[in-house]
């Protein structure tokens, strides 16, 4: 008996699919002209924020600007104070995000299956979106208010609240309330976003597993959220990212009062009421990173491979 040789077998990388080849070019020349346009936009003041971050600059003293190198940064990072208000601010962003998901996620679920008046539906629960964040924040100070709101009237029957709640009295309670002002505008932003993830998932794919005595909690497991983990990175990501700069609701509701500051707020004081172009130019750029790092992160943690998602090859 002979023994055949049996020559090893090789495998070669997955190439593109021309399909695949041909969108990333379309997709290239679609948004080439809004990246041109965006940079001719963003570049000046980006480069210009980086430049001044190297100086010590005061806009009430003009003449006297000298080179500090990295010093403004290294004042910055040594200082409590910016630490304080980068964990007010990374506290506001995972709060406000996880309950906007869950929140969202059930309006979605509820906006892709009902079947009366579903366009009233999706119109009634986007309206808070399509309001001003100045007049939404305002709206909310009145809500929490001491003497005019309604939410001591309504609520006393909850243990933490009481006709005489100071919502704006301490870092926690006030931080209540910029948190529920912003959850209220932003969940519709997520639930819209979340829908369209939702209506990718092939109903034939539900079917299939429901005749297979899955549950609802095991369909939604199994095949709703795997197949929506593009979408959900991407409504994630966005919003993360748009909660990280939060400034209106905390300078319409609070002006940074009650230890209430966030990263934008710091940068605001130290450029517009206190003029300090340079420090407040190196807040910018140290913002401008954590912003990057963030997208990062996120980006990495759902591990989302766009070619699957699309179900191709």
């Amino acid at each position: 008996m002979t023994e055949t040789a049996v020559a090893p077998r090789t495998t070669t990388p997955a190439r593109a699919s021309d399909r695949s080849i041909a969108e990333n070019r379309l997709g290239l020349r679609l948004v080439a002209p809004a990246v041109v346009l965006m940079v001719l936009v963003t570049a000046y003041p980006m480069i210009q924020a980086l430049y001044l971050s190297l100086f010590k600059y005061r806009l009430t003293v003009p003449d006297d600007k000298s080179f500090t190198g990295l010093g403004n940064y290294v004042t910055v990072l040594s200082d409590s104070l910016f630490w304080k208000d980068m964990l007010n601010t990374v506290l506001i962003m995972i709060i406000t995000v996880a309950i906007e998901l869950v929140i969202g996620f059930a309006f979605a679920m509820v906006m892709h299956r009902i079947v009366f008046a579903r366009g009233l539906m999706r119109t009634s629960i986007l309206i808070p979106y399509g309001i001003i964040t100045v007049v939404s924040a305002f709206a909310w100070q009145f809500t929490f208010s001491l003497n005019n709101g309604f939410v001591n009237s309504w609520f006393h029957w909850l243990p933490w609240i009481g006709p005489d709640t100071n919502w704006f009295g301490d870092h926690w309670h006030a931080m209540f309330a910029i948190m529920a002002s912003e959850i209220w505008k932003t969940t519709p932003f997520m639930s819209l976003l979340l829908l369209a993830g939702l209506s990718q998932v092939s109903e034939d794919m539900l079917e299939a597993a429901k005749v297979d005595g899955a549950t609802w909690t095991q369909r939604l497991v199994k095949v709703i959220l795997p197949n929506m983990r593009a979408a959900i990175m991407v409504a994630v990501l966005f919003r993360a990212l748009d909660a990280f700069r939060i400034f209106d609701n905390i300078f319409i509701m609070t002006k940074g009062a009650q230890n209430t500051e966030s990263s934008s707020f710091l940068t605001y004081r130290q450029v517009i009421e206190q003029f300090q172009l340079g420090m407040g130019s190196a807040l910018s750029v140290l913002l401008f990173l954590s912003v990057l790092l963030i997208a990062y992160i996120l980006v990495k943690l759902f591990r989302v491979d766009l070619a699957q998602a699309r179900q191709e090859a």
